[in-house]
């Protein structure tokens, strides 16, 4: 039996947890992947978690670390919806990338057919979320959603994947 809160630092060891596993948690820190820890219960976010505990934990926390929260929701388990994405104060954009490199891997080994997102944090443009990969779906008044395809086409692994024989 599987605990409810487990830990994967090597993608490639780690893949068939991944498989099981529907909600997690991506972490990079000082522009390298760490780990993904995978919790039992998805993430839900709440918007005075998001216009005041995210701000504050951005501008108080110093570092270089970048959280990336998944679901992988049971009514649609071909997709992985993006819930939350918290950063430090001082995080670099290659933090950044490397933990959206390392969800489009879990997007990978779980066969997703697509990343979706909610963005609303109005300083990420939609720019540079289209050289991301990621396309405006559903327009909305009061929402900003974006999809990222795959369909069995995923983009080509990272170095750093690549080099660490995943």
């Amino acid at each position: 039996m599987s605990s409810w809160f487990e830990s994967v630092d090597n993608l490639q060891e780690g893949a068939e947890t991944l498989r099981r596993r529907r909600y997690g948690v991506i972490e990079a820190e000082s522009q390298e992947f760490r780990q993904i820890r995978l919790r039992p219960f998805p993430k839900l976010v709440l918007l005075p978690e998001i216009t005041w505990l995210g701000e504050r934990h951005h501008h108080r926390r110093p570092g270089d670390r970048c959280l990336v929260y998944y679901n992988q929701p049971w009514r649609y388990p071909n997709y992985l919806a993006v819930t939350y994405i918290l950063s430090s104060r001082d995080t670099t954009l290659a933090t950044v990338y490397r933990a959206l490199e390392a969800l489009d891997e879990v997007a990978r080994i779980k066969c997703a057919d697509a990343l979706l997102c909610d963005v609303a944090n109005w300083r990420i443009s939609t720019a540079i979320l289209e050289r991301l990969g990621w396309t405006p779906h559903c327009p909305s008044r009061w929402h900003r959603h974006f999809v990222k395809r795959f369909y069995g086409s995923y983009p080509p692994r990272p170095g750093w994947l690549v080099a660490a024989g995943v």
